[in-house]
């Protein structure tokens, strides 16, 4: 497997080069600038300097379509996009990158179908709206409705319909995946990164304040990997869409538990009360069948490995109080 990961430097796309690295493949990191400090955080060098950087821009359909072919790509994991904050200050620039760019992908996938076997794309649970828009005590699969709260969330929901598009116009297919709540090294941007930054916040024995509450669905950034890394080996058939399901808690349980790992997390970590507005019941039991099984890991072991691996990270000097920010 040659794999093309766009957006590759980014949370996600470090831990996937860790897991498609451990597997023997070839990676190729399509990104705009070279910067593999969150490479450095969850491996070693002997490993991240096996993933290969190709410079590029995803809005740059045909530099994308010369880059894929010339370099023999057989599988794409598309990972490239900006956050909730970003499309939130930029909304234009948001589409451009999150809707014209996937589709630059997706259209790369068709010109090159009998060169590139596979491709998977992140989605979000953000294509989902509010909990209370849907029946309470019910898991949601992927016939719910979809209800975006937030330009992000429109972004995706556009993707996964392009994507279907693009099945039934060209029987190409594809994969999408909607993670919730991505918590570990290397998750230090984006509405859902606070839960992490509390973590390292421990670690450097500084204050932080989570600035939201309730509900969530804390997914472990390893195993978030390891979806996208099955997904990649096992080509879907026709446009497909999956759920992914780590640990659902609230908030009074996460601090909990990060209390019972670190006991001084209690004078440095506080919270606030507001639910995110993001459906947070949702079933994976298709991704189970089809890619299973992936059992979760539990919110105490994720938070403890994070906290260990912080703390390492900062006695090395490569986690600082700027991480923060």
């Amino acid at each position: 497997m040659r794999v093309l990961i766009t957006g590759g430097f980014g949370c996600i796309g470090a831990w996937l080069t860790r897991a498609l690295l451990g597997r023997n493949y070839e990676v190729y990191i399509y990104d705009l600038r070279e910067d593999r400090r969150r490479m450095q955080l969850v491996m070693d060098e002997a490993e991240w300097s096996k993933a290969q950087y190709v410079p590029g821009d995803i809005t740059d359909g045909a530099h994308l379509v010369s880059v894929c072919r010339d370099l023999g790509i057989t599988h794409i994991a598309h990972l490239a996009a900006l956050q909730v904050p970003s499309c939130r200050t930029d909304p234009v620039r948001g589409a451009l990158v999150n809707v014209v760019g996937t589709l630059n992908i997706f259209e790369t996938a068709r010109q090159l179908s009998a060169q590139v076997r596979n491709l998977v794309y992140a989605s979000s649970a953000a294509v989902y709206g509010e909990p209370a828009q849907y029946e309470a005590d019910r898991d949601l699969d992927e016939s719910a409705p979809l209800r975006p709260s937030t330009h992000y969330g429109a972004y995706k929901v556009c993707n996964e319909f392009n994507a279907r598009a693009y099945y039934l116009d060209h029987k190409l297919p594809s994969i999408g995946i909607r993670p919730w709540t991505v918590y570990g090294v290397g998750r230090d941007f984006g509405m859902t990164s606070e839960p992490t930054k509390a973590i390292l916040a421990v670690a450097l024995g500084k204050p932080y304040r989570i600035s939201y509450g309730g509900w969530q669905d804390f997914q472990y950034a390893e195993d978030v990997a390891e979806a996208f890394a099955r997904c990649l080996e096992r080509p879907a058939q026709e446009a497909m869409v999956y759920n992914l399901r780590g640990v659902l808690a609230d908030m009074p349980t996460f601090y909990k538990l990060l209390t019972e790992v670190a006991p001084q997390a209690a004078d440095l970590v506080s919270y606030g009360e507001r639910q995110l507005p993001i459906a947070y019941r949702l079933s994976d039991e298709h991704f189970q069948r089809d890619f299973g099984p992936l059992l979760p890991t539990p919110l105490e072991v994720g938070i403890r490995r994070t906290l260990e691996r912080f703390r390492v990270l900062h006695a090395a000097g490569l986690v600082t109080e700027a991480d923060l920010a």
